[in-house]
């Protein structure tokens, strides 16, 4: 296994960089406000080797916390029925995706997979039921779900370690590439306009 300073420093590089994009690109509280998401997102990649499990949770929780005020403050005006339904289902379905793959772990462990399972989802559904482009940051939202469940998937032994390493930080990645790329794009779009 890489370890060691270097390598968590090119971890983190590929969402420090979005979260300085973001914040180049910041004209108004929700321009710092994804920026912010995406700098906390950078700091739990580095927090995650640098110092742990769960104060890299913790970064990553906080990033969740701004993304969905974000996503709420800027609700989309109407849905269908399908995109209502899947906003709806993302929370419960993830949680039941996420016990079924950690209840063979300790106990501590299954909890706080299914609580951090739960704000990932949470974050993931106002995404999609947010205004900014759904084949972008809604989905990008859903495939960073997707890269948190695939990290249980290993921790809890439903996948081998050795096949889950190769979807995690792609998918990891991209979710939040298409997730900055849907969000400081409408913004920036909206700031030309005036």
């Amino acid at each position: 296994r890489w370890d060691g300073p270097a390598i968590w420093a090119w971890k983190t590089s590929g969402v420090a960089l979005l979260a300085a994009w973001a914040a180049a690109n910041a004209r108004g509280r929700d321009g710092w406000m994804i920026a912010a998401a995406l700098g906390f997102g950078a700091l739990g990649d580095w927090l995650l080797d640098a110092a742990g499990l769960m104060q890299g949770a913790a970064a990553f929780a906080v990033g969740h916390a701004i993304a969905i005020t974000l996503y709420l403050g800027n609700r989309r005006a109407a849905m269908t029925r399908s995109q209502a339904l899947l906003v709806f289902a993302v929370v419960p379905l993830a949680l039941l995706v996420a016990w079924g793959l950690t209840r063979h772990a300790e106990p501590a462990q299954m909890s706080a997979a299914i609580g951090y399972t739960a704000i990932v989802a949470l974050m993931a559904a106002t995404a999609w039921a947010s205004r900014f482009p759904r084949y972008r940051t809604g989905i990008g939202a859903m495939i960073f779900l997707a890269s948190d469940l695939f990290i249980f998937a290993g921790e809890g032994g439903a996948l081998s370690k050795d096949i889950t390493m190769w979807f995690v930080w792609p998918l990891y990645f991209a979710g939040q590439a298409l997730i900055a790329w849907g969000v400081v794009a409408t913004l920036a779009s909206e700031t030309a306009k005036r």
